[in-house]
Parts: structure tokens; C-alpha cells; sequence
């Protein structure tokens, strides 16, 4: 079972070995930490090694399945072609973070209603990918869906399920968005 992740004081800041170091500051699922990392870490081992948060996958390092896409200021990245640095002072966003009070975000209760996994593997970054598209758009006709998830590969799947999981989240996320303005 992974660490859990846990707030760093600047006193008990964690030193990576091995080289230089700068200090940062990022927020991970609403979460401030503090860390001396070496400048040449990248943003996906410094979720999965340091702060312990695995469901951003590894997957070919280079930026081509999607695994290890997060959420970066509210947009999605390839955490395996980011620096931590350059996250240092953002807002990071990973599958971890969906979940609110340990209830499931309409994303995740979507992919398991509609079956948009199979292995699994890909699955975080479908997720984050699409959390993205529907703060943007709650109602993407299947085209907008599929050219976001372009940049994700699932081999299980055959996306048709992965595209009924994102419809159905957004309409779970219209159903429950307030109504504006009038009478009931």
C-alpha cells in the first residue's frame, strides 16, 4: 500500500538525493506541500515516489498514452513531460482528487456505471481528461468527446464505452447543477 500523502512544513521539507536542489510549493487535491526536489524531476514521480499518489500511471514516458494525465490549473497536462518545477506555485488536480468526502465525482461513478474500463490502466487519465472537458462543457456531443480523448489510448476498450461514461457524467453533472434565475 502507497504512503499516504501528507502536508510537508518547510522545516521538514523532503530532500531528493542525488543532485541540487530547489525548493517548491504546490497545491496537489487542495493539498499544500513544500519540497526540495532536483530541478530535472518530473511532476509524475514527484505525485507516484514523494507524495505517495499512484493513480497517475507511468506508462511510456513519452507523452504518447495518456496515463499520467493530471489536471494543471484546471487544464489537462502529461504529467511524464512536466517538471515539478514548473508546477511549482499551480494547482495540481489527480484521479486522487475527483472523490469529495470520499463520496465518487460523477466522472467516476460514469465510468463505472458505463463501463468505460477494462483494465484500468488508462482509466485516470480518461478520467481526468474528461473531468476537464465537462467544467468546460457539460454537454459535448460525442465528436468534442472523442477529439479530447484523442491524446489518451486505451487497448481494452475500443472507447465507445469511454465516450457513454463522459456523456453520462455530464448529464450527471447538468441533473445536478442548480437551476438559474425564475420559478420552479
Amino acid at each position: 500500500m502507497a504512503a499516504a500523502a501528507r502536508p510537508v512544513s518547510p522545516a521538514a521539507a523532503l530532500v531528493s538525493p542525488g543532485g541540487p536542489t530547489t525548493k517548491i510549493q504546490i497545491t496537489v487535491n487542495d493539498q499544500l506541500y513544500s519540497a526540495q526536489v532536483e530541478p530535472r524531476t518530473l511532476l509524475v514521480y514527484f505525485l507516484r515516489e514523494t507524495l505517495g499518489l499512484t493513480g497517475t500511471h507511468v506508462g511510456c514516458d513519452t507523452a504518447d498514452c495518456g496515463g499520467c494525465t493530471v489536471l494543471l490549473d484546471g487544464k489537462p497536462v502529461k504529467s511524464c513531460t512536466i517538471f515539478v518545477v514548473q508546477a511549482n506555485g499551480r494547482q495540481v488536480r489527480t484521479v486522487e482528487g475527483l472523490a469529495v468526502g470520499g463520496k465518487l465525482s460523477p466522472v467516476q461513478e460514469a465510468f463505472i456505471e458505463e463501463h468505460g474500463l477494462q483494465c484500468g490502466f488508462c482509466t485516470s487519465g480518461m478520467m481526468m481528461t474528461a473531468a476537464a472537458l465537462l467544467e468546460r462543457r457539460p454537454d459535448p456531443s460525442e465528436t468534442e468527446i472523442r477529439d479530447a480523448l484523442r491524446g489518451n489510448l486505451c487497448r481494452c476498450t475500443g472507447y465507445a464505452s469511454i465516450v457513454a461514461a463522459v456523456r453520462a457524467a455530464g448529464k450527471k453533472i447538468q441533473a445536478s447543477a442548480p437551476t438559474g434565475g425564475g420559478s420552479p
